[in-house]
């Protein structure tokens, strides 16, 4: 079947933005489905935006029929680790529930194939030492309501697929970073929670010093190490997901990252070089639950995919993403004076 038509659900937040701008590229309509509690209408410039609840599943099978769907992909979902753990009943309702009403409403419009956008918290707590890269048949045990959530969305699609004869691929993205390099999107979450825009904010006088959790795990320097992926990378991915042979199962789950991890404080360096500035931090304790390291082995993306990642060094994502906080069209207040 030729593809014209996707649904992007959530695709007005950071990922899924970025995602309908490689779908646009790639000579494919995006249709954005977001409820815009976390998304930016500004950040929807690729086709048209429709509001709705993920878990209306009424609402989305008018929308795919409407639009004459032919895939999804499916974005739309709660993040943060820290607030899955104070509120578990919402991630569970809108991570699980949203998907099911995804899935009920491709049942219903014969939309055959759904792109999933996954984590690598559903791999938990590495055993061992954790510094090895993760493979997607590892043993997954997720340590919070956030990662729970997408395991069982993974699940979720997979019962699907052996029931209706559905197609899913679930890509678990490690960290995902950087912003577009044309300046257009970015990261602009309300509540940010993640390292990169956290330390650029310090670094510019916009934020509180940050806070590093922790400096004697047994890595090079004894800091975390993190797998650090380009969201135009990560986009570009979720375009050939939609493509990508498949097994007998109809379902694949397939790390996105690239190989190797940066400490933080080789992030707080990067950043240091991309703002000309000194990232003001704090070492303090370990954070509970946090690996040494979470680093993907990208193997079978390449294989399922032909994917592997092109724009992921470590100062181009950082310097993508200062650029952007510098320059944000959307989600930022302040205007940032960009002198060094």
């Amino acid at each position: 079947m030729t593809l014209k038509t996707v649904l992007v659900t959530g695709g007005a937040g950071y990922i899924g933005s970025h995602t309908a701008k490689a779908l646009a590229r790639a000579g494919l309509q995006p249709v954005v489905y977001d409820d815009f509690s976390n998304g930016h209408r500004e950040a929807v410039q690729w086709g048209p935006a429709i509001t709705g609840d993920v878990r209306d599943q009424t609402r989305l099978t008018q929308v795919m029929s409407q639009f004459d769907i032919d895939a999804v992909i499916h974005f739309a979902g709660l993040i943060e680790v820290g607030r899955s753990v104070k509120s578990p009943e919402l991630f569970w309702d809108i991570n699980l529930n949203g998907v099911a009403a995804v899935l009920g409403a491709m049942r219903d419009t014969g939309v055959g194939r759904i792109v999933f956008s996954s984590t690598a918290a559903v791999y938990g707590q590495p055993g061992g030492t954790g510094l090895a890269p993760l493979q997607e048949a590892d043993p997954k045990a997720p340590i919070n309501p956030y990662g729970d959530s997408k395991l069982a969305a993974e699940r979720l699609i997979a019962a699907h697929a052996r029931a209706y004869g559905l197609e899913g691929i679930a890509l678990r993205y490690f960290n995902a970073a950087g912003a577009d390099p044309d300046g257009e999107i970015g990261e602009a979450h309300g509540c940010e929670s993640h390292l990169i825009p956290l330390a650029i904010e310090a670094a510019l006088g916009l934020g509180p010093a940050l806070k590093v959790h922790g400096a004697d795990y047994p890595t090079p320097d004894g800091a975390c190490l993190r797998d650090y992926i380009h969201v135009c990378d990560l986009a570009r991915a979720h375009v050939l997901a939609l493509t990508a042979p498949l097994g007998p199962d109809r379902f694949e789950a397939v790390n996105l990252g690239t190989g190797s991890g940066n400490s933080v404080l080789e992030v707080i360096a990067a950043i240091d070089r991309a703002t000309r500035r000194r990232t003001p931090h704090t070492i303090g304790p370990r954070r509970e639950g946090d690996p040494a390291a979470l680093v993907a082995d990208p193997s079978r993306a390449l294989k399922v995919l032909g994917w592997q990642a092109q724009q992921s060094d470590l100062d181009q994502i950082v310097s993508t993403a200062v650029a952007w906080r510098k320059n944000a069209r959307f989600g930022f207040s302040d205007m940032v004076d960009a002198a060094a």
